[in-house]
Order: C-alpha cells, then structure tokens, then sequence
C-alpha cells in the first residue's frame, strides 16, 4: 500500500459479495480498504470515524439502507460516495434516489472472476472509484422553490427564435440535476427534450423510469425512428448516440464513440445543430470532463442558443466548465432557475444570432 493510497470504507451487507469487492480494490496499490461496514449504521460510524475518501454504498443493507446511510453521510460528513448496486428494479430506482440524495455515481456489483469480462469490470470500477474520490463534495442544500427568473432575453420580442427542441447533457450529478429540472416543468412544455447522460451500463432504463416520476413530462429511452413529441423526453440508450434523423424523428446510432464517449453529448448537439441550426437550444449541465464542448460549438456557430450549469450548484464543473472557458455560453445559469429558463426560452425565444 503506498502512502498516498485512496482510503475506502467499503459498505456491503453481503460477506461473499464484500469479500469480492475488496479483493478488486485491493489489486491496485492506489486503492486500501481502511473499513468494512455490513449495513447503513456501521457506515455512517465508519466514515465519522476513520474520515475515507470514499465510500462504495450497497442499497439494500439491514438496519439503515444505503439511501438513509447516503443522506447521514452527506448531512453529517460530506465524503464522496459511489454507489454499487445490482440491476434489480427496486434496487435501481432506491440507487437513483441515492444520486439526488448526494452519491456521485452508481455502478453495477462486480461479476465473479469466472466471467470473461471480470478483469476488464475491474478495472472500470477501480478507475471509476479513483476518479470520483477527486470530487470535492458539500453538504447537500436543502429543496428550494427556484425564484423568478429574470427575462432571459433583453432584446425585443420580433428579433427571437424559438426552440423546436431541446437538448440536454450531463455527467457526474446529473440524474439530481435533471430531476430537479423536469419536476419543474409543465405537462404542457411545448418541445420534446433529447437527453445524453453518462451512466453505467444497465441504469438507463431505472433512470428513465426515476425521472418520469420527477414530474409530467413523460421519460422514455429512446428507440430508432420514434416520432419526436411535444412535451416527452427522450433518454439516450445505453451505449448508443442519441440524435436527429430530421425534425419529426430520433435517432438511435451505433456509430463509433465521440472522444471515447457513447452516448456523446457532443453528438447530440451536432445533430441538433444539423437540424435545426438556431432554433436549438442546449443545455449543459453538471458533469466531469469535456464531452458536449465541440457540439456545443458548432451548435453555436449554426445559430443555437447555450445554457450552462454555473459552478455554485454543479456536483462537477467540468462539462460547464469548458464550455463557459471557451466563451461558448450565452448564460451561466444556478441550477434552480434552469426550468423557469427553459420554459420561457421555448415559450418566447431566445435571442436571434
């Protein structure tokens, strides 16, 4: 174990099941397990404790959950938190209120080491885990009403565009963020709504399932071909570019990844852009690292109009981050006035080019 090692307290109510995971994270000398908790209640007293790094959160745990053990450590001791899960229904939709409750990520329970990908699962969860610890969390605000808006655009009303879709990326955060969103949204929200968020295989359908429940705006993952409509939102498949055949259609792609990215949110803004040039708008929310930023620069130059998550209210600012940083953005908006943006975006335009 070197010094500098990343310290985990590994939560997990199964002993086969922890046995495993520690023997992964325990491969890499970047990684020691300092604390073994076999339910929610062990957990929180492990990170008061021992103060970790991470901690890896299993959900159905006895005594105290890891949604409630979650919440207790991001009210508590902020500490990044990664949750690992199976694919069960309840356990993913319980995974996903995890994510709005402050968890960075949710990743599948590792395989055992019969299963031909075992080494390469491995690898993804312990890189996964390295890079999540970087995230400097806080603890977690409490619900708000978002305050009126003020107008989003100054210039007068004959010279607007108004948007005929939306499109919208995300990353680290972001299942919260766009929850917060959509529950904040009418059911008569005029646009359909493409979203591009990463997440680890296997979670797009609960997240769909999760999010439909934020609000009115019916959530789906998207199917090849499928009529675009006004109001419903269109969640990219896992690992497939989600995109425009034309103005009435999604796409669905297989095409090769975007910067190691599929689905890539710079994909999407691309086929935004080649669609409906400036009457696109996107949004770029909370998230690590730079996908979206060169589709978000030729959505720009073809007209389109650029909302991104301001540093205060992301989980990670690296996706608005670059974005902001090459000047890209029209407006850097807090989290809680993205829905009242929208709404009025769509309803009264945004500013021509």
């Amino acid at each position: 174990m070197r010094k500098d090692a990343l310290r985990i307290v590994v939560a997990e109510d199964s002993p086969t099941a922890r046995r495993l995971l520690v023997e992964i994270l325990r491969a890499d000398l970047g990684l020691t397990v300092v604390g073994e908790a076999k339910d929610g209640v062990e957990a929180v007293d492990l990170v008061q404790r021992l103060r970790p790094d991470l901690v890896t959160m299993d959900i159905q745990m006895p005594r105290m959950d890891g949604l409630d053990a979650t919440r207790r450590i991001m009210t508590e001791v902020p500490t990044p938190v990664v949750v690992v899960s199976t694919l069960v229904e309840r356990d993913i939709q319980t995974s996903m209120a995890a994510l709005r409750a402050g968890a960075l990520a949710v990743l599948q329970k590792p395989v055992g080491p019969e299963s031909p990908d075992f080494d390469a699962e491995s690898r993804r969860l312990r890189d996964t885990l390295k890079a999540m610890a970087e995230v400097k969390v806080v603890r977690r605000w409490p619900e708000r009403t978002a305050p009126p808006a003020p107008p989003l655009v100054s210039t007068p009303a004959v010279s607007a565009q108004r948007p005929a879709v939306v499109a919208l990326a995300a990353s680290t955060g972001g299942p919260a963020a766009l929850h917060r969103v959509l529950s904040e949204l009418p059911a008569d929200f005029p646009v359909p709504l493409l979203v591009v968020q990463h997440i680890a295989l296997g979670f797009g359908p609960g997240l769909a399932t999760w999010l439909g429940g934020a609000g009115p705006l019916p959530v789906k993952v998207a199917e090849d071909n499928e009529p675009l409509l006004p109001g419903h939102v269109y969640l990219a498949p896992d690992d497939r570019h989600l995109g425009l055949h034309g103005e009435g259609s999604v796409e669905v792609s297989r095409a090769a990844p975007v910067n190691g990215f599929r689905p890539s949110a710079t994909w999407l803004f691309r086929s935004v852009a080649r669609v409906h040039g400036a009457r696109s708008l996107a949004v770029v929310l909370t998230g690590m690292g730079q996908d979206g930023l060169e589709g978000v620069r030729e959505l720009r130059a073809a007209g389109g109009y650029v909302l991104a998550q301001d540093e205060p209210s992301s989980v990670v600012y690296g996706m608005p981050g670059v974005v902001v940083g090459a000047g890209l953005a029209h407006e850097v908006v807090p989290l809680p006035t993205i829905a009242s943006r929208l709404l009025q975006g769509v309803r009264t335009g945004v500013p021509a080019p």
